[in-house]
């Protein structure tokens, strides 16, 4: 009909980023919180999944100053009703970047021997709700078997659910079996590169695994001379994309 326009239809990009920060010790055997922060701005994700966020003993406080986070990135800090001063359960935290809403986040308790776990959280974006979860799973094989159907398992009872990005230190160095396969066909485990270690990465101990809907614009590994120095680990990122509601 004359005089119509159509609109196309807008879609929602976001990059999600995974990152065992190690403590803030790197390679030169430093704690270096500042160092860690430049990299998160190098990165310039959306939201972030960190491992290894707090200190393992003592009042396990956040190894980035609160104070830090606030004043030098874009990020808040998903509240997880810890210990006051830590960001994190188990080492593990959640970024979100300011003036993206997240509502609601808990723990997900993981069958374990080591010091491991699980956190989730819901985000807005685009008129959809976006479940995450950040993860570092254990040494063991067979623990890490368990802890991924614990993973999928408490996603099953969540009400809401919609796109979904699982992402964080996974420990297997297998290419595509080992707790991987734990998946399915429901999940895609998105392949970014080796992140490990991160002087000279041979293998993809990061991961970002992702529910279907989603079209990935790109997955790779953060290299940078910060990066190489400030973790035993890289960085990994996806950006990817849904369909505007």
């Amino acid at each position: 009909m004359p005089g119509l326009v159509t609109v196309p239809a807008i879609e929602v990009q976001l990059t999600f980023a995974s990152y065992n920060i190690h403590k803030a010790i790197g390679l030169d055997r430093r704690r270096d919180p500042d160092r860690i922060i430049a990299v998160l701005r190098e990165i310039d994700a959306d939201v972030v999944a960190l491992q290894e966020a707090d200190r393992r003993f003592g009042e396990r406080h956040s190894v980035l100053p609160l104070a830090s986070l606030d004043e030098h990135t874009p990020y808040r800090a998903v509240q997880l009703g810890g210990r006051p001063g830590s960001i994190g359960w188990h080492g593990n935290a959640l970024l979100v970047r300011r003036g993206i809403e997240w509502d609601g986040a808990d723990v997900v308790p993981l069958p374990t021997l080591e010091p491991r776990g699980a956190v989730r959280t819901d985000i807005m974006a685009g008129g959809h709700r976006i479940r995450i979860v950040g993860m570092h799973l254990d040494l063991s094989g067979l623990r890490r078997r368990q802890q991924v159907r614990t993973i999928l398992a408490d996603l099953g009872r969540c009400e809401d659910a919609g796109a979904t990005v699982l992402m964080g230190d996974l420990n297997e160095w297998a290419m595509h079996g080992g707790c991987l396969r734990e998946f399915g066909k429901d999940w895609r485990v998105l392949s970014c590169g080796p992140s490990f270690p991160s002087r000279r990465p041979v293998a993809q101990l990061d991961r970002i695994v992702i529910s279907p809907g989603w079209r990935i614009l790109e997955s790779r590994v953060h290299h940078s001379a910060l990066a190489a120095r400030g973790s035993d680990h890289l960085p990994i990122y996806a950006r990817l994309e849904l369909p505007k509601i």
